[in-house]
């Protein structure tokens, strides 16, 4: 018996892919395996190649596996382009309809299936993929009732006929692998899991469902991928709390509803992608300028211009630090796992209206969209903190004659008090342009000097964010330091225990806390490493060049970029350093 395999399915987009690896993966979570999935799909509607790879296993994990025990291939295509990742001895499960070939020089065990055929005789050929699942169940010994929950949440909306169509696909293609190999593969049965209630989630549903329980109540954004399912998921659930999500014409009038509302007292966010957030920089600017809260999603993906809108980078990372024109305080976090994504989100609100500035999450497409495993979420850990404002009813002082409220007070920690529109006495400007401490525009040098002064003291001392950084430094003096952030957590750590098993010491240090740079946190773990390496989904070493800005040891620091709009696997990063030791670099 195995402890964790892979299982990728795969055909044209439009075919149901991401459904088959949807009910695959629920069933096996509910039965209380640890999972994590990536999709591969193309950037359009229907059409061009689309794969789902799910691994499973008895214990945490957090990334794509480098190999693959089971590939289910509705084309031929499918099998051209992911054969090569079967280890050998993997298995192919391949609908007959297309006459399924072996790529020469991969060893495969191919079992031809009539996927199609079964689907057309239960009553519909779209069905094939149920008896995809059906035949994957029978080759890992798992029962098909384990499917039956499943089925019957997903198609009880269409009747008792349709679940009982489906589970009847299912059963079949069940069947007709026993025949076959007269019971399940030996190697690919996987040691009984825990059975424990897990959630299973994607990084954007866990985003907003932290903004729910942070209180947010307005949504507004512009659909794109990889960032729309936050608003898909807000729509659905946020009225039920009595807020609301607008999809607005574009990302400009986006980030300013998000503005207007928090600035009326609404705790609200808007969630993007890079073009996106290039159309919001003027206006994440008047949010600066203005002190006021605003929560900011960015799910990273391939770039510049439209780029790969379906693909995985993180070269976003220095145009949120510095995109915006002029110089404001700005929160920048990035979460690693989801669920990180639902914590973290919750801080988010909370430092933006503590340090009332900007805050970004930072994320990729990866992080977004790849469904993890999540253990059950502690909601005895969300606080809720809402910093100077103001209640509604609060007895501020009466104002003379053409005096207004001191919005933007100087104070000791550039934190002024914030009050409600239409609070008594509450009355100040509110501008763009520079300001005295009424709100009025002022362009006085003095003035200028104190309150840029005023607002960027803020995060001088650095911010109180739980978790700047997550280490893993069992070394004193490591012959190597692994650094990155959001997705590639689980990569790097996976990387890192091959290579102590090569009698390498290394630590890893993935940043969570972008700006303001954790530079004294960060800095121990550098000064005691002989080479870091910095991965990262970037051509240019974006992380790379934060840690020679904030910290130093230029000399020490070594980039390894992926941009070919894949994630990292275990193996490229556990090559790409075996490689600096042959080579003397280490």
């Amino acid at each position: 018996m195995v402890k964790q395999l892979s299982w990728k399915v795969g055909g044209q987009q439009g075919e149901g892919i991401d459904s088959t690896g949807e009910i695959f993966a629920t069933a096996l979570n509910r039965l209380g395996y640890y999972l994590y999935g990536y999709r591969h799909f193309s950037s359009r509607i229907k059409g061009g190649h689309s794969n789902t790879k799910i691994r499973i296993s008895i214990r945490p994990i957090r990334a794509i596996s480098d190999e693959l025990d089971i590939l289910v291939a509705f084309d031929q295509e499918t099998i051209d382009l992911n054969a090569y990742e079967l280890h050998e001895g993997g298995v192919i499960l391949a609908d007959a309809k297309f006459n399924p070939q072996i790529p020469e020089g991969v060893t495969a065990r191919l079992f031809t299936v009539p996927f199609t055929k079964i689907a057309e005789e239960v009553g519909l050929a779209q069905m094939k993929n149920m008896v995809a699942v059906g035949a994957s169940s029978a080759l890992l010994g798992l029962p098909v009732n384990a499917f039956k929950s499943v089925i019957e949440e997903r198609f009880s909306r269409k009747g008792q006929t349709v679940v009982d169509k489906n589970m009847d696909a299912i059963e079949r293609g069940a069947r007709f692998i026993i025949e076959q190999t007269g019971g399940p593969l030996p190697e690919l049965q996987l040691e009984k899991s825990d059975g424990k209630k897990r959630l299973y989630m994607i990084g954007n549903d866990a985003i907003a469902l932290g903004a729910i329980a942070a209180g947010c109540r307005i949504m507004a954004a512009y659909p794109i991928t990889p960032s729309s399912e936050i608003m898909e998921y807000l729509i659905k659930k946020l009225p039920e709390f009595g807020g609301t999500v607008v999809q607005t014409e574009d990302e400009i009038a986006a980030i300013s509803m998000v503005i207007g509302a928090n600035y009326g007292g609404v705790r609200a966010m808007t969630a993007s992608a890079g073009p996106g957030l290039s159309l919001m920089t003027e206006a994440i600017g008047l949010a600066g300028m203005t002190e006021t809260p605003a929560v900011i999603v960015n799910t990273q993906r391939g770039g510049p211009s439209t780029g790969l809108p379906t693909k995985q980078e993180q070269s976003d990372i220095l145009a949120m630090l510095y995109s915006t024109h002029g110089e404001i305080p700005k929160i920048v976090i990035a979460p690693s796992t989801a669920e990180e994504c639902f914590y973290d989100t919750i801080q988010a609100f909370n430092l933006a209206e503590k340090y009332q500035c900007p805050v970004i999450i930072l994320a990729d497409l990866a992080l977004a969209l790849g469904k993890q495993t999540v253990e059950p979420l502690d909601y005895n850990r969300i606080q809720i903190d809402r910093g100077q404002l103001l209640p509604l009813d609060a007895e501020l002082p009466a104002l003379e004659d053409s005096q207004l409220f001191k919005r933007y007070q100087f104070t000791e920690s550039g934190v002024s008090p914030r009050v409600l529109p239409g609070t008594k006495h509450g009355l100040h400007h509110v501008t763009g342009v520079e300001h005295d401490e009424t709100g009025r525009p002022s362009e006085n040098p003095v003035n200028r000097k104190k309150m840029m002064e005023k607002r960027l003291k803020k995060l001088a001392n650095g911010i109180e964010f739980e978790n700047p950084i997550i280490a893993d430094a069992p070394h004193e003096e490591p012959d190597l330091l692994l650094v990155g952030l959001c997705s590639t957590r689980g990569t790097i750590h996976e990387a890192m225990e091959r290579l102590e098993e090569d009698g390498i010491k290394v630590n890893h240090v993935h940043i969570r806390q972008v700006l303001p740079f954790p530079s004294d946190i960060v800095r121990p773990y550098m000064e005691r490493a002989k080479k870091i390496v910095v991965v990262e989904n970037n051509a240019t070493g974006q992380l790379a060049s934060l840690l020679k800005l904030y910290v130093g040891m230029a000399e020490k620091i070594i980039h390894f970029g992926k941009y070919d709009g894949n994630p990292f696997l275990p193996s490229e990063i556990y090559n790409q350093c075996k490689e600096l030791m042959v080579h003397g670099h280490i």
